[in-house]
């Protein structure tokens, strides 16, 4: 059964610093793109980043390039997300998606799921 299992979310002040994992499935990670979406109270869900099989090129949302870095361990079949200089607006729940061949930012086209990660910054 394909899965993917995400984690590290929490509270945290403004400013600071969050680590999210996702962990996948033997079957669903090697060749395939992972990203990262959010989903704010109220909001849509939408693209925050992705990264290739090969971590090729790592592609970011505007409102988070330079704050938050994808990277994965293909070892582990883990992919991570480092956010840093976490604002309040980047409160959220965030998931983590997979998708076999190459990324796009459209949410319809990334086939895997995973439950999501509530993510808090406090002013």
């Amino acid at each position: 059964q394909v899965q993917l299992v995400e984690s590290g979310g929490g509270l945290v002040q403004a400013g600071g610093s969050l680590r999210l994992s996702c962990a996948a499935s033997g079957s669903i990670f090697s060749g395939y793109s992972m990203a990262w979406f959010r989903q704010p109270p109220g909001k849509e869900r939408e693209f925050i980043a992705a990264i290739t099989w090969s971590a090729w090129s790592p592609t970011y949302a505007d409102s988070v390039k330079g704050r938050f870095t994808i990277s994965r361990d293909n070892a582990k079949n883990t992919v991570y997300l480092q956010m840093n200089g976490l604002k309040p607006e980047d409160t959220a729940v965030y998931y983590c998606a997979a998708r076999e061949g190459v990324i796009y930012r459209n949410i319809n086209y990334w086939k895997y799921w995973g439950q999501g990660t509530q993510v808090t910054v406090s002013p």
